[in-house]
């Protein structure tokens, strides 16, 4: 095996689509495929698992994927050491859950590039657990989560606090009940939640806990990855369901959704910055966070 074979197997696994790693390699996807191929046939196992949507890494796959970018980063350190890069650019990889990536990056981003002029930048946007899974496999720099998972060698920087609400059409049923306690009713409707890995539904079957409310024991009658299918649901009448303030903060001005908060105390959460333990950041990645605490932490919470 060599290094352009990991490289490629690296990126497919990143982007879960041949045709996509083969654009930003700039090869061509038969270039790529016959790299991956080689390596299933001199490891005499099953990388990757095809089909017509995108591709997933097998048990054997994600093993490789680890140590193929422990030699890459290797590589890419011994060619810095010896000044090989040149004016060659790092691509700084973010994974970020649904929330901070659709509300938060932009502004965060924005700052950094007005910084940093020139720093490129890749955002893959998943849930929370996918995101913690790209920093501990390493096909990602920095994570951004609405929870903090339980899995070892993360730090998790709290930045931004973020509230949950129970949010349910802007008709006059629910008009009726606005200043009423969530907890005697919502045991009563149907509800619509995220999808499992989701750090929006982590955080709504804690905050829920709270109050006394066992979420298995509610009438939940879907789960979506889209909070915008979520938000339109919810206003044809489907059900309510328990979502970000930032997600659904214009339909609730607009009166188009209501919001609820979950108890008394509301339904805070922290949206974290998460990176590997026992790494070594990049610049870029130190740059980004350092960017982050100007903008939030310093300014508590802002």
């Amino acid at each position: 095996m060599n290094l352009k074979q990991l490289e490629a197997f690296v990126k497919v696994a990143e982007t879960k689509n041949f045709s996509e790693a083969a654009r930003q390699l700039y090869l061509t996807q038969p270039t790529v495929s016959a790299h991956v191929a080689s390596l299933e046939k001199e490891l005499d196992t099953s990388l990757l698992c095809r089909n017509t949507k995108k591709v997933e890494l097998t048990d054997a796959g994600r093993e490789l994927c680890v140590y193929a970018e422990e030699m890459l980063g290797i590589e890419r350190k011994i060619r810095e050491h010896f000044g090989l890069r040149g004016k060659e650019k790092r691509v700084l990889r973010i994974a970020a859950s649904t929330i901070p990536s659709q509300y938060l990056l932009p502004r965060i981003m924005a700052r950094y590039q007005e910084k940093y002029p020139g720093e490129q930048l890749r955002v893959m946007e998943t849930d929370s657990a996918g995101a913690v899974e790209q920093i501990i496999s390493r096909r990602a720099d920095l994570g951004f989560t609405g929870t903090q998972l339980e899995r070892k060698g993360c730090v998790y920087l709290p930045f931004y606090q973020d509230e949950l609400v129970v949010i349910a059409p802007g008709n006059e049923k629910f008009r009726s009940r606005q200043g009423m306690e969530i907890t005697s009713w919502i045991g009563k409707e149907p509800v619509i939640l995220r999808e499992p890995g989701s750090g929006t539904r982590r955080e709504a079957r804690r905050l829920l806990g709270q109050i006394g409310v066992d979420m298995d024991a509610l009438n939940i009658v879907a789960s979506m990855e889209n909070q915008e299918t979520i938000k339109r649901s919810v206003r044809n009448g489907m059900g309510i369901s328990i979502l970000s303030r930032l997600a659904a903060e214009d339909e609730i001005s607009a009166g188009r959704l209501l919001a609820f908060p979950l108890g008394s105390r509301g339904g805070k959460r922290s949206i974290n910055v998460v990176y590997e333990k026992n790494g070594s950041l990049t610049r870029e990645a130190e740059k980004f966070i350092a960017t982050v605490k100007e903008m939030f932490i310093d300014n508590v919470y802002k």
